[in-house]
């Protein structure tokens, strides 16, 4: 790409194919996009092809990939592996869905097993969003009641019951101690059905609120590492099982961004906490959908159909009726395709996990050495194979209202100016590695670093 002078007012130079797409595309779907979270202003780049750790656009420009599709693809793309295990799937099996029980489900499930002690059952769904919704589910028929609590700034899947308190304004939000609940979506009303907010990282606080509404709740559900980066810390995480404990009320980890990443058991591996249910997606599909809720035989178990009476089935109820039973199902559960996908990405993420670390570590410092020697704020905070670039002077967080506290203009401006160098990620995005990421991406995405920071600098708008 040729040199600019401002990566924000220039854009529109680089991306003329991708804006042209866009306007065309919006005469197709809302807002020219498939799901909310794909849009950016003043408009996305539209990738057409993707090799390894990079991607290709429609105006022809290559990307060292860090999205990773927001964290799915741990090998990269087009792994020969997950490509050949794809194929081989439905050479072999003649078939890519059965619509019946079948060899792989079982063994994907050993799999996830060997990494996740605490999930002796699981159930199989296709994205985390069904994943965190059927184990909130779960945990409502098991204990007998109805509330859940999640924790504020933390995110479970876009569907109205969780959209609350995900990246709230400051002025709304509540005292740190008892945030509230603030909707996030237009179709979202604080009428006394929502969750119960928790503060992350404040023992006190969740304390206070587990003890007082401990009789009618169900579950916590939480993300040990908030968005896959910013982490609890152990004492917090030790308090919650205790009280949830206590209480008997279910502990869910969403796992879905942290799963194969913050460690190959997840971040209860690294807490050396099991909590009774646990959602996976994202990685273990290879770069396909798929999700999962594991955990607590007895929990699992009151989804059994063995229990009572499918909904569809007419005539004789037989042993029960489909009442008894928390009802769940799907077409594409424990699709045999993307499970074939999902454990060659397993396999091979045995075997690499300990190099992408590696990798991870290696830019990160790189980051952070060029800002403190040109004289920026900027710092890393991650776990495992992920991370997000910080811009802030004595940076420390502990939960979103640090978060916000931050200078994104001056992130924005860099991922702009990093866009044009050739490194993409989605402007304020989080980054996660692969095992296609190697030295020659990370010598080149520093020296993109090096240009951009010195462009920023230059422009004397940073603080």
């Amino acid at each position: 790409m040729k040199k600019i002078e401002s990566s924000l007012d220039c854009y529109g130079l680089e991306t003329e194919r991708s804006l042209n797409y866009m306007n065309e595309a919006k005469k197709h779907l809302p807002g020219g996009v498939a799901a909310n979270i794909k849009h950016f202003e003043p408009y996305p780049i539209v990738m057409k092809e993707g090799r390894g750790a990079w991607l290709k656009d429609v105006d022809n420009h290559w990307y060292v990939d860090y999205l990773m599709g927001y964290g799915a693809l741990a090998l990269g793309h087009a792994h020969p592996k997950i490509r050949h295990a794809v194929a081989d799937q439905i050479f072999c099996d003649g078939t890519c869905l059965f619509g019946t029980p079948h060899q792989l489900e079982v063994e994907f499930a050993k799999a996830i097993k060997k990494h996740y002690p605490s999930i002796q059952k699981l159930r199989y769904t296709n994205s985390g969003t069904e994943a965190t919704q059927l184990a909130i589910r779960l945990a409502q028929v098991f204990t007998g009641k109805n509330k859940v609590a999640k924790c504020e700034g933390h995110y479970h899947g876009g569907y109205k019951e969780m959209l609350y308190s995900i990246n709230p304004s400051l002025d709304e939000a509540g005292e740190i101690d008892l945030p509230l609940p603030v909707p996030e979506s237009a179709d979202v009303k604080v009428d006394g059905n929502e969750p119960y907010i928790l503060p992350f990282n404040h023992i006190e606080g969740i304390e206070h609120l587990i003890m007082t509404h401990h009789s009618d709740l169900a579950a916590v559900i939480i993300e040990p590492i908030q968005a896959g980066y910013i982490m609890a810390d152990q004492t917090y995480i030790d308090r919650l099982r205790q009280l949830t404990l206590t209480y008997g009320i279910v502990l869910i980890f969403d796992e879905v961004k942290t799963g194969f990443r913050s460690a190959l058991g997840g971040a209860q591996e690294k807490y050396e906490i099991e909590p009774d249910l646990t959602t996976l997606g994202k990685v273990i599909g290879g770069g396909f959908p798929i999700g999962l809720v594991g955990g607590k035989k007895d929990i699992l178990d009151v989804s059994s159909p063995s229990r009572g009476a499918d909904v569809f089935e007419a005539g004789e109820k037989g042993q029960g009726s489909a009442k008894d039973i928390l009802f769940h199902s799907g077409t594409y559960n424990g699709h045999p395709t993307i499970l074939a996908a999902g454990l060659a990405t397993i396999n091979e993420m045995e075997q690499a996990y300990a190099k992408v670390l590696d990798i991870t570590t290696s830019l990160r410092e790189g980051i952070e050495t060029l800002a403190k020697n040109i004289g920026l704020p900027v710092t890393t905070y991650g776990a495992g194979s992920i991370f997000n670039v910080i811009w802030k002077k004595d940076c420390k967080l502990k939960h979103y209202r640090d978060l916000q506290k931050t200078n994104t203009k001056m992130r924005k401006e860099l991922d702009f100016a990093l866009l044009q160098a050739g490194v993409y990620t989605k402007p304020l995005n989080r980054y996660s590695l692969s095992a296609a990421h190697g030295k020659e991406e990370v010598d080149f995405t520093l020296q993109a670093y090096e240009k951009a920071f010195h462009q920023l600098k230059g422009g004397a708008r940073f603080s």
